[in-house]
């Protein structure tokens, strides 16, 4: 198999990996009924919530791993660590195996958490690599597939795991120890990660991120409309994979192309592209640098010296975390409200926040080279004022609110969780991503934490208010105060987006 055909096949291995990576999102499905698994109070379904968060702060040792071991092995122990944290927590929650502590289950729950940064890490790495001079592309393409995940999961619940509430929680645990680890296995084999050192016809990889477009564009609008439609979950699931399989025509193609073009003389052939491929392998490491864009390359050893990574780091920490934490409290948003139709809720964020990450990606393809993007800062800032808004609307005591915010928050969240892929890649380097991007993402657990603790609070003040002793909470008010509070972070993140532009404005100016 040529090189080429291989960095397409790989690439379409990591959409298969994103779109179930992100286990994490189907948990305000399931965490209502795990509460009461459990018999635990909110604080503690707050701590299970944060535990998965918390795997993140070990996270860049993935990224150490990736630059000693091959990645197949890198993603293959992501695998295994979600493996054995969502089967241990099913084998002692559901069947009753054993008996585990709180905090052993809060370790699982971690480890759980922990796996995911080994698969992103791998991901991310292959993306970079197999499409140098267009890896904010291919990265927020491969990132937007793991939004999905939320609307997969849901759909195998309600096909094979939905007869009661109880049975739909042990599948979500189920599937999310089996699905990553098997789809690591299939997967492993078709990584590649050298691919700089080769050329590429620039028309097959314009054809190929076209088509691509074209497909996840279809597969996002497919999974809005089975999230909001009454749509059997076995058709809307079997539409699903139909969407999954579809990229293969990219590689498919290629190598069709390369059959008809070897009918020709091999010695013509490489007599003529001898001497064009030493002038495209110059033209690339100037195209590279005016299209990928890197301030400088900084070592993670190095990165505390550096006030734009507190910048950013607190960026990250008041604006894409809070996304996460409104996701993982969104089943008991929901409950409070008197709407039952979380898991409606889990698939319309998940298939939203597929349409951000995907945006920023469909944006820059389109509009970078006739200086029409703006900047990753400015981006980020845009999406912060509108998660502002949404934390807002939230606060409109009516169904179509909670739906309307639920969707923005996923969108907005989405495309913020995209532009700081990019956004780290720009600041800090390529050399060192793996590690780096890590580090930031480390602050979602600061956040999970601190914020979902304030939620809990709140939500147990209301509680108290209500004179209920299931430690339940029915209201607007049960939330009322944290969306303020989160719409006030979001703000905070807005600065910070907009300090970090001023300072880099020079080099953002020279990358357009």
């Amino acid at each position: 198999m040529s090189p080429n055909v291989l960095r397409w096949f790989s690439l379409v291995a990591l959409l298969w990996l994103q779109s179930i990576n992100g286990t994490n999102l189907s948990f305000p499905a399931y965490s209502s009924q795990l509460k009461e698994f459990l018999s635990i109070s909110q604080f503690k379904l707050n701590y299970l919530s944060f535990a998965s968060d918390a795997g993140k702060v070990l996270g860049f040792i993935s990224g150490i791993a990736a630059i000693h071991i091959p990645l197949p092995l890198v993603l293959l122990a992501g695998g295994s660590l979600g493996f054995a944290g969502y089967g241990l927590q099913y084998l002692c929650i559901v069947k009753k195996m054993f008996t585990l502590s709180f905090y052993q289950i809060w370790g699982l729950s971690f480890l759980a958490g922990n796996s995911i940064c080994w698969i992103n890490t791998a991901c991310f790495i292959v993306a970079i690599n197999s499409f140098p001079l267009n890896r904010q592309v291919a990265v927020g393409i491969t990132a937007s597939y793991q939004a999905l995940s939320g609307k997969i999961y849901t759909d195998i619940v309600h096909t094979f795991f939905y007869s009661s509430q109880r049975e739909a929680a042990s599948g979500y645990l189920l599937l999310s120890s089996l699905v990553p680890l098997a789809c690591c296995l299939v997967t492993a084999p078709m990584l590649m990660r050298e691919a700089k050192a080769m050329s590429f016809s620039s028309r097959d990889v314009n054809v190929g991120f076209i088509f691509l477009f074209v497909v996840t564009i279809a597969t996002g609008i497919y999974s809005v409309a089975t999230s909001l439609l009454s749509v059997p979950a076995v058709l809307a699931l079997v539409g699903i994979v139909l969407f999954l399989l579809a990229p293969l025509a990219i590689p498919s193609g290629v190598r069709f192309e390369e059959l008809m073009s070897s009918t020709r003389s091999q010695q013509k052939v490489y007599n003529l592209e001898a001497p064009f491929e030493e002038d495209q392998k110059k033209e690339e490491e100037v195209d590279e640098k005016a299209i990928v864009g890197v301030r400088e390359e900084v070592e993670w050893t190095k990165l505390w010296k550096r006030l734009d990574f507190w910048i950013y780091f607190g960026l990250y920490l008041f604006g894409p975390t809070v996304g996460i934490v409104f996701m993982n409290n969104l089943g008991q948003i929901s409950e409070s409200r008197g709407c039952a139709a979380t898991s409606s809720l889990v698939a319309l964020s998940s298939s939203f926040g597929f349409f951000g990450r995907l945006l920023p990606s469909l944006l820059d393809y389109f509009l970078s080279r006739n200086r029409y993007m703006p900047s990753s800062p400015v981006s980020m800032a845009v999406s912060l004022v509108a998660m502002v808004a949404s934390f807002l609307l939230l606060l409109i005591d009516s169904d179509i609110a909670l739906y309307v915010s639920t969707g923005m928050i996923g969108v907005f969240s989405g495309a913020l969780t995209s532009l700081s892929v990019t956004m780290t890649a720009e600041l800090f380097g390529t050399k060192h991503f793996g590690v780096n991007h890590n580090i930031v993402v480390g602050s979602i657990p600061i956040g999970s934490f601190a914020f979902g603790l304030f939620a809990a609070k709140v939500y147990r003040d209301g509680a108290a208010l209500d004179g209920r002793f299931d430690g339940k909470c029915f209201g607007m008010y049960c939330f009322q105060t944290t969306l303020i509070f989160w719409g006030m972070l979001c703000s905070v993140a807005t600065v910070l987006a907009t300090v970090l532009y001023l300072r880099n404005r020079k080099f953002y100016s020279q990358k357009l």
